[in-house]
């Protein structure tokens, strides 16, 4: 029978439509239902058409369909993915303006620190009525989740419903290999690595080409070629420091720890200079949404003028589907678990990125034992805090908030207590209708 794959939060264009490009480049998927949902009418409409389109020129034998009720896209789903963002940059550009003003400064603030936080306290509650209906209308689904903050939301989601088959991905894993096997001059084919940690603070705990280490010769590319270095300072300097290389950008890492962007000078060195794809600079992510509120139609309407490009891309969703009800290859991916016998020094039960084996028998985390010391105090840190966070959220908790908000390595090298508690009142009362698990 065709599979049915549910996309909640379909508007996200880019991620739709690379998603059901891959899906469908599989053999054993070409068949499948393609189930679109969206709370914007409009988006809706154009990922739609780009499907559509997609289908005609791979004449595939699958069919589409969009809906804004939620219920009916799920109905005997085999695969769900979720790519939302609740509220728009009216709304979350205040998770960046707030921290500011107090001195906290801020690249992307979708994953951790103030700004992540209170993206997460809003965007938990679609999240946990997501799950519940997939828990009603498609309990065997394979869930997969996209949306940031990744940990919490996938930590909230599996600490409620533990049965379900469900991890959270993020491309930072793939992209890093890659990045790190060019500098080197290595064909990706030829390297294998061992990643674990948490979202975006994963560290590459061996890194081996055709089986031998590579550290040495990418601490070598770092420190004898300047373009590389300038490429990703502030993860290069991480590198040098601790000896091994962290998932995610620069720009995002600036944000999770209390070294780069505590003191403007600090930030002119490390955070503005850089030539990678998220440059470090203050409210980067911010400025590029508001570019793109007017400018999406247009920039994605010249897609349509362009051949379709059939060809499979390096994001994990379609492999796992393929695995688990395609043709039942086995794929291996660091997918986003509960901690339960998987990294030995960071918190029973929190939310870790390790490698995950996918197959007819489902999701299977693969135990790493223990991170190098270095690494694992850093994301521990970030660990327990999400921990808090995730509780507070569910509790109605704004002191535990408050607190949790304490420990964040980059506000706590700025800001005093009193200084956070100002800073959170003000999120809080900025958000006040987006959290209603607050107002018990």
């Amino acid at each position: 029978m065709a599979k049915k794959i549910a996309f909640i939060g379909a508007g996200s264009i880019g991620f739709t439509k690379a998603l059901v490009r891959d899906i469908l480049s599989f053999p054993a998927l070409q068949d499948s239902h393609i189930a679109l949902m969206d709370i914007n009418a409009e988006r809706l409409d154009f990922i739609h058409r780009v499907i559509k389109r997609i289908i005609e020129a791979g004449n595939y034998p699958a069919t589409v369909t969009a809906t804004m009720d939620r219920a009916e896209a799920l109905k005997g789903a085999d695969g769900v993915v979720t790519t939302i963002l609740h509220g728009e940059v009216d709304v979350w550009q205040h998770d960046i303006l707030i921290p500011k003003k107090y001195g906290v400064d801020t690249n992307v603030g979708d994953t951790r620190g103030p700004s992540g936080i209170f993206r997460f306290l809003r965007t938990v509650n679609p999240i946990m009525d997501i799950a519940a209906d997939i828990d009603r209308y498609c309990p065997g689904a394979v869930y997969l989740n996209y949306t940031n903050p990744m940990a919490m939301l996938c930590r909230a989601v599996q600490g409620k419903y533990p049965h379900m088959m469900a991890s959270g991905l993020c491309h930072s894993v793939q992209g890093t290999a890659k990045m790190l096997a060019d500098w080197i001059g290595a064909p990706m084919e030829e390297i294998s690595y061992t990643c674990a940690g948490i979202n975006h603070q994963a560290f590459y705990t061996d890194f081996l080409w055709n089986g031998k280490d590579a550290y040495p010769l990418i601490r070598k590319a770092i420190t004898e070629r300047e373009e590389i270095y300038n490429t990703e300072q502030v993860r290069n300097e991480m590198f040098l420091a601790l000896g091994y290389y962290v998932t995610e950008s620069s720009g995002h890492n600036s944000e999770y720890n209390p070294w780069f962007r505590k003191r403007p000078d600090l930030i002119e060195k490390y955070c503005t200079h850089g030539t990678g794809w998220n440059p470090g600079e203050y409210a980067y992510i911010l400025n590029e949404y508001r570019k793109r509120e007017t400018g999406w139609k247009a920039e994605f309407e010249k897609w349509f003028e362009e051949p379709v490009d059939l060809n499979r891309g390096q994001e994990y969703a379609s492999y796992i589907f393929n695995a688990i009800f395609g043709d039942q290859t086995m794929f291996k991916f660091n997918g986003n678990v509960r901690n339960f016998g998987l990294i030995d020094n960071l918190p029973e039960g929190c939310c870790v990125e390790v490698p995950v084996l996918a197959s007819s028998r489902g999701l299977e985390p693969i135990h790493v034992g223990k991170m190098p010391p270095q690494c694992a105090l850093l994301s521990g840190i970030s660990a327990q805090i999400e921990e808090m966070v995730v509780e507070g959220s569910r509790l109605g908790d704004k002191e535990m908030i408050y607190q949790a908000i304490c420990y964040d390595p980059l506000t706590a090298a700025v800001l005093s207590l009193k200084e956070i508690r100002d800073m959170v009142d003000e999120m809080f009362k900025q958000n006040e209708a987006w959290l209603p698990q607050f107002k018990k």
